[in-house]
């Protein structure tokens, strides 16, 4: 019986160990952000497929999501933990001995399989622990969802500081020890698997969503090379929008399928779910080019860049562990996530208008404050309503909904504002006019999609002005 109620002292180290997974997985999403030039000297990027440092990794993150729910499903979210971090361990040592293009992105793409296992299985662990006490819940939910924002403004501060102090392949290396810790703490804190439940795995639904993820992003990328109406350009979409075709045809004829299709009836779910996306979209690209901006038209080295960053950084947490959830629970999630947006938008349009002789306090600071708040105030109620929407049993499928929805918009928006950027003279380096206007086309794009985001989640979320933590706790109370 002491296995149904673990002693207070172990389910603080059970939290500790899935904030921290929930916060490495999202921090490896930006702390290569600082590194990029550095890598791209070193290893010979162009500037058109240096993105992919960081798609390699999100779009396996994003596209096997749902598999990853699934094996933890059937052979025990523990033990699909517990692989995830060792697979996670071995791509980061592939990716930081890389000494070629392909060395790194094999890693990168395997350092996203692992987190694809880590994710959906730290939340059903979650709620394995703490699902038996609402109010335990709700604290363990608060704390999961601030991990995610952290680790990837985290990460911006960290890439810097081990990129000017150490050597670029640390951004990967840091992920070795702390898988190592929590391996010897797994057994000790985490609740033990129970019987191997009987059923099959969709593998080909999830090679289709993440081949056409990958096919989309690919031919975003490439179409300012080869041109927007050439051939290569349309063919590639068309394949990709073919194979995510195939993946909701297999969806919808599997007895047991990777993602139940009707699972988007359900009020709220998806209109949350293209929040988050939307989010994302914009979110990402903001730091990937103002990391660009910092380094290669201001003239700031690694750390420094990352240290610019920090009161970013500092914000986005402060405001969304202290202030998020209670202006939620006052306001509602949807005026907050479509004020969020709102303000996201503003900040990135007021990034656009970097100069080439800006400086941090006129042109990087107030700005980037802004969109931090905005990113703040719309994650958590967006994260919230995504996951308390579905009925209790489905919340590791919610999970991995919410996610995929952010890793995909994470790589499609940058994806997308890389093309933008290097159709307006981003990739023309040592050019600092000419950069300038690429990365404030990219800006501009980005609060676009925010705006887009805004709209969108005005006209689509419903429901009572009610925080989602406490329709989760109403709901496992019953």
């Amino acid at each position: 019986m002491s296995q149904s109620t673990p002693s207070r002292g172990k389910k603080r180290l059970a939290l500790l160990l899935i904030a921290l997974a929930q916060f490495v997985v999202i921090m490896d999403t930006s702390i290569v952000g600082v590194a990029l030039p550095r890598m791209q000297e070193d290893l010979g990027f162009g500037p058109e497929n240096l993105s992919w440092v960081f798609n390699a990794y999100v779009i396996t993150f994003g596209g096997l999501l749902l598999l990853g729910g699934r094996l933890g499903d059937v052979f025990g979210a523990r033990r699909m933990f517990a692989t995830g971090w060792v697979v996670l361990l071995a791509g980061s040592a592939v990716a930081g001995f890389a000494g070629n293009v392909a060395f790194e992105l094999i890693g990168r793409g395997v350092q996203g399989v692992g987190a694809a296992l880590i994710a959906p299985a730290a939340l059903t662990l979650l709620m394995k622990t703490f699902g038996s006490s609402p109010k335990e819940l709700g604290g363990a939910l608060a704390l999961y969802g601030a991990a995610a924002p952290a680790g990837g403004t985290a990460g911006v501060f960290l890439g810097g500081v081990i990129t000017e102090y150490m050597s670029w392949p640390w951004v990967f290396f840091i992920n070795i020890p702390l898988a190592l810790l929590v391996l010897a703490l797994v057994a000790r804190a985490l609740p033990a698997d129970g019987p191997r439940i009987r059923g099959s795995i969709d593998i080909a639904g999830a090679l289709l969503v993440t081949a056409g993820l990958a096919v989309g992003v690919f031919a975003i990328v490439r179409a300012p090379e080869v041109g927007w109406t050439s051939v290569e350009t349309w063919g590639t979409l068309v394949a990709a929008v073919v194979l995510l075709a195939l993946f909701v045809l297999v969806q919808a004829l599997r007895k047991e399928p990777l993602m139940r299709l009707s699972i988007f009836r359900i009020p709220n779910l998806a209109a949350a779910n293209l929040a988050q996306l939307l989010l994302a979209a914009a979110w990402i690209p903001m730091w990937f080019f103002l990391n660009l901006y910092l380094q290669q038209v201001l003239g700031y080295s690694a750390f420094p860049s990352g240290a610019a960053l920090l009161p970013m950084t500092a914000f986005t947490m402060i405001t969304m562990i202290v202030f998020a959830p209670r202006l939620t629970a006052k306001f509602g999630p949807k005026t907050m996530t479509v004020s969020g947006l709102l303000a996201l938008s503003g900040g990135l349009l007021w990034l656009s208008f970097i100069r080439v002789d800006g400086t941090f306090w006129v042109d990087v600071l107030p700005a980037s404050l802004l969109a931090a708040l905005g990113m703040s105030l719309a994650f958590i109620p967006t994260l919230g309503t995504a996951i308390s929407s579905a009925p209790p049993q489905e919340g590791g499928l919610a999970s991995g909904l919410v996610n995929t929805s952010y890793q995909v918009g994470s790589a499609l928006g940058l994806a997308a504002m890389t093309a933008i950027a290097a159709a307006n003279g981003a990739s023309d380096l040592g050019n600092l006019p000419a950069l300038t206007t690429g990365f404030s086309s990219a800006f501009i794009g980005a609060a676009v999609i925010a705006l887009a985001g805004a709209l969108l989640a005005a006209m689509t979320l419903h429901g009572p002005k009610r925080a989602p933590v406490a329709e989760k706790e109403t709901a496992s109370a019953r």
